[in-house]
């Protein structure tokens, strides 16, 4: 029973952070317009920041794992796979089903996957979740389009250009090669900066979950909650179960696995539905399974880090 309760003080405060910024938005002290900025000053800003000075002051020797990154791209690939064809025998439209798959697998590593793992594992886990991620969001993004474009059965010159923006220009890939290539290199941040990079790490985190809980809205559970539901437990149920039995079966053990489980197990992420209704997906079911996902991946966490090390 302890250790039940040792669980829930690692999970609660995040998702109690996320739970502020609602409460935020309904006593009107945040608005749209001010999530709106605060979004992409995190995605484009602070998160990057963050992703760089965690990596460039690492030992990316050491905090690297091939076989936890390949394992998780496994396991990406599963899901789809399994998303894509149930979507496909249920005779899915093409919108819906891009909305579905892609909602299946994508999860929010980068504000809900990192503040999960640093509230289990602290600096360590965090450091190593960076370098992770910069191996994993390139393949989330690029199965991620091609779920909205498929359905559609054709790579309309649009289409095109937006994988390759997001393949190429995300803000979270460049920085965390940068800060790949900056530890490989063993090139020192100055005292000033790193001070600086440090007070920016510290706040990217506790805004990132404040941000989506602003964003949370009960409106957006327009969608077939039965198809939402579907994919929600691919998401946050069966995919970090599956990921578990590939990352032990390739010899992942301990903080890497937890990692691993926590990162993929981590909620649709929110700009799922930014591409949804970008790429002509379902834009209803899309902010749906971010929301059902969101809902119930506190109590997929607790069960996880139940049988994870803590």
């Amino acid at each position: 029973m302890q250790h039940f309760f040792d669980i829930v003080t690692i999970v609660l405060p995040v998702f109690m952070v996320m739970y502020l910024g609602f409460f935020f938005k309904q006593i009107e002290l945040v608005d749209e317009h001010f999530l709106a900025h605060a979004n992409r000053l995190v995605y484009y800003v602070c998160l990057p920041l963050l992703l760089f000075y965690k990596i460039a002051t690492s030992d990316f020797l050491i905090n690297f794992n091939v076989r936890l990154v390949l394992g998780s791209i496994v396991s990406i690939v599963a899901a789809f796979c399994i998303a894509y064809g149930y979507a496909g025998f249920r005779r899915y439209s093409p919108a819906t089903k891009g909305s579905f798959c892609q909602g299946a697998f994508r999860g929010n590593l980068a504000m809900v996957g990192l503040a999960v793992v640093f509230s289990a594992y602290g600096e360590e886990g965090l450091t190593r979740a960076s370098i992770f991620m910069g191996f994993i969001v390139p393949a989330l993004n690029f199965f991620a389009v091609l779920a909205l474009l498929l359905p559609h059965h054709q790579y309309s010159q649009n289409g095109i250009v937006f994988w390759i923006r997001h393949m190429l220009l995300n803000p979270l890939i460049i920085a965390s090669f940068l800060g790949i290539g900056w530890s490989f290199l063993g090139i020192p941040i100055p005292a000033v900066f790193d001070h600086s990079l440090n007070i920016v790490a510290d706040m990217t985190l506790p805004l990132s979950l404040i941000m989506i809980g602003g964003g949370f809205s009960f409106e957006k559970l327009k969608g077939d909650l039965v198809k939402a539901g579907i994919a929600s437990s691919i998401k946050i149920i069966w995919m970090p179960l599956f990921t578990a039995l590939i990352l032990s079966a390739l010899g992942v053990g301990k903080l890497d696995l937890a990692i691993g489980v926590l990162m993929i197990g981590s909620p649709t992420a929110m700009v799922s539905y930014v591409m949804a209704a970008q790429m002509k997906g379902d834009t209803e079911l899309a902010g749906s399974i971010i929301m059902v996902s969101t809902l119930f991946s506190i109590a997929t966490y607790v069960a996880a880090l139940m049988m994870l090390p803590v």
